[in-house]
């Protein structure tokens, strides 16, 4: 697996491109002993990889997430749960700039990461994206080999060397090697959906990123191969910060150290439906004694 390397500092060319109240245990928490995989010894938060503060999103005049403020600390498992169109996937997008090509979005407030206003003017969003790989909901490999699809991300960045042994190490990573190892010039399509997941995992590692983001990565597999892809979480998480969204609660409890609750907000008034922040602490107390009753209601299923 890949090693961890200083990730401060992005690398910058010239490209286009609080009062939330939210409940928050994330600054100055008292150790909390985990019941279960996703956090198994009395840890307090890391140093934060992410520091998100007031940060609003807007796809031309519809206001999709506002006053959006809470920090992401390295090499855990954060989990952002909560109904249909509370903005979940929006904040998630925001974290690597994805939210760039679609047209008349635009992202306000400030998204820190290691300390770098990643939205600033002299930030490349490529190399933005370079170090916060994203997995999407359904596996999406390239219509080329097993080999090709690893190699693609190394490729593009201009490395001919050692690829063999990047393509090997980024499968390994994935958990997949043994079961593809010998039929590497195969179509990455060829692969089942579990496996399928777990090669667009290894293309996201392949290229040594800090963090990897995770759009519903299980929505569409079934319960062995969600079963695979969970535990490859838990073990990726000693190496990279993984961002999660997911519609399971099971599984947020399952695999995450935080989990961040968002609901909608409805404006009668005007109509209008926008997503927030409600709480965000570790993910035993979010399942186990939430703070806010709306969180409370979510995850015992009176609503949502």
């Amino acid at each position: 697996m890949a090693e961890h390397r200083d990730h401060s500092g992005l690398s910058t060319s010239t490209s286009d491109v609080n009062d939330s109240g939210i409940t928050s245990a994330m600054s100055d928490e008292p150790a909390i002993t985990a019941t279960d995989d996703a956090a198994d010894e009395t840890v307090p938060a890391g140093r934060a990889v992410f520091s998100i503060t007031d940060m609003k999103v807007k796809y031309g005049d519809f206001t999709a997430v506002r006053g959006i403020t809470f920090d992401i600390p390295e090499n855990e498992i954060t989990a952002l749960i909560g109904p249909s169109g509370c903005g979940k996937s929006t904040v998630l997008r925001s974290l690597n700039r994805m939210n760039d090509l679609v047209r008349g979005a635009k992202v306000t407030g400030d998204v820190r990461y290691h300390g770098e206003d990643i939205y600033g003017e002299d930030i490349d969003p490529v190399e933005v994206r370079r170090r916060i790989g994203m997995v999407f909901q359904k596996p999406n490999p390239f219509p080329k080999s097993i080999y090709d699809n690893v190699a693609f991300g190394p490729r593009l960045n201009g490395q001919r060397r050692g690829l063999d042994d990047i393509v090997e190490e980024s499968l390994r990573g994935a958990a997949l090697w043994d079961e593809v190892k010998d039929k590497l010039k195969n179509s990455g399509l060829s692969l089942s959906g579990g496996q399928q997941q777990r090669l667009c995992i290894a293309r996201a590692i392949a290229v040594n990123p800090d963090v990897i983001l995770m759009d519903e990565p299980c929505s569409a597999l079934d319960p062995i191969a969600t079963a695979a892809i969970e535990a490859l979480m838990r073990q990726l998480r000693e190496t990279y910060t993984i961002v999660i969204v997911t519609h399971n609660m099971q599984q947020a409890a399952r695999v995450s150290d935080r989990t961040a609750f968002f609901t909608v907000n409805i404006d009668d008034e005007i109509g209008e439906r926008t997503g927030e922040l409600v709480e965000y602490d570790r993910s035993e107390v979010i399942f186990t004694r939430p703070s806010d009753q709306r969180t409370e209601n979510y995850v015992s299923g009176r609503f949502g």
